[in-house]
């Protein structure tokens, strides 16, 4: 059951945000993999997964930063 309660808060986290803010992300997300993909390179599948995290409001630009640093060895300092 604590699967139904894991979906709940993160659609709650997700909701938290406007309409105007998921398009904003959204806007931010695909001027990104229009660079990387401008640079000749694919965004990996943990990577998107990532970016949809953030787009929907689950999780900060802060974060989304530090978790495909991660993903990738690298630090972003902000």
């Amino acid at each position: 059951m604590s699967d139904g309660l894991d979906t709940a808060t993160a659609t709650a986290t997700a909701t938290a945000i406007s309409a105007e803010e998921r398009a904003k992300r959204q806007r931010a997300i695909d001027f990104a993999r229009g660079s990387i993909r401008f640079e000749g390179l694919i965004p990996s599948p943990e990577a998107e997964q990532i970016s949809q995290r953030f787009i929907s409001g689950e999780i900060t630009i802060e974060e989304a930063l530090a978790e495909v640093g991660a993903l990738y060895g690298q630090h972003h300092g902000r």
